[in-house]
């Protein structure tokens, strides 16, 4: 139980002493968070804790609820990381604070649902199912859904083969070829290996959602009697101009114009 800091109590910040307030090793404070790092000496009240929100978390319905105390969870049961960016100029500084965000968010989805082997092979192995989902759809407009489908699932691995120089169809035939899940491509070293060794992983979140985001749009677009978009006018180049050149003009001698010889 903690102590109450009032006046009519008796207990004012004055006369509270380490019993009541505790002790830090350091503290930084900024305008939006205040950072509390302790010695440890009090890691069996902070296990306690993290033990009750653990109860709390498994018998809260509410997704924000259910947020909030796991992000308290992992305040007081994880480590805290300070990344220290730093760039010649403005430019590669954004870049790489971007290229940071993106790597952590990254890290949250797969904390949260997993990983799946990356470089677009999982969603090319997800294709080749949609051929036995093919054979049980009713019509033919549902047929050529699925077929637009299937060949959007194979593009990922297809677009990084063809940024690395490679034939794309080459290095499907190639991947469907070995019956390994982690079997793929690794473009940035021209070579088949299992991908998951090699790290190459997407966030099983992150796949999901860009599979139903686009599902979604694809719906939207159908569903739709017209779509408006903007047309960006080509302009060409403006031709160059060539000046057309003085005439020649001959210049008259002394005897042409009639003079006599110029004696010096």
């Amino acid at each position: 139980a903690g102590t109450v800091i009032r006046d009519d109590a008796g207990v004012t910040l004055e006369n509270a002493g380490e019993e009541v307030l505790g002790s830090a090793t350091k503290v930084v404070i900024t305008k939006d968070s205040t950072l509390i790092v302790t010695d440890g000496s009090t890691q069996a009240a902070v296990d306690s804790r993290v033990s009750q929100l653990r109860n709390l978390v498994e018998n809260t319905g509410e997704k924000s609820c259910r947020k909030t105390l796991n992000e308290r969870i992992s305040r007081l049961s994880g480590g805290i990381a300070i990344l220290q960016v730093g760039a010649q100029t403005v430019i590669e500084l954004k870049d790489k604070q971007l290229r940071i965000e993106d790597a952590l968010n990254a890290t949250k989805a797969a904390i949260e649902e997993g990983v799946v082997v990356g470089g677009g092979c999982s969603l090319l192995r997800l294709a080749t199912k949609v051929d036995e989902i093919k054979e049980h759809l009713d019509n033919d407009e549902q047929k050529i859904g699925a077929e637009i489908f299937r060949r959007a699932l194979s593009y990922p691995i297809r677009l990084i083969a063809s940024n690395a120089g490679v034939n794309g169809n080459v290095v499907i035939n190639q991947v469907l070829s070995n019956d390994d899940p982690g079997y793929g491509y690794n473009a940035a070293k021209n070579r088949y290996e299992d991908l998951i060794t090699a790290g190459i992983m997407d966030p099983t979140k992150v796949v999901r959602c860009c599979l139903e985001h686009s599902a979604s749009v694809a719906k939207t677009f159908l569903t739709s009697d017209a779509v408006v978009l903007d047309i960006t006018e080509k302009r060409s180049l403006p031709r160059t101009i060539s000046m057309p050149s003085p005439p020649i003009t001959s210049i008259p001698d002394r005897r042409q114009r009639g003079l006599g010889p110029l004696r010096l």
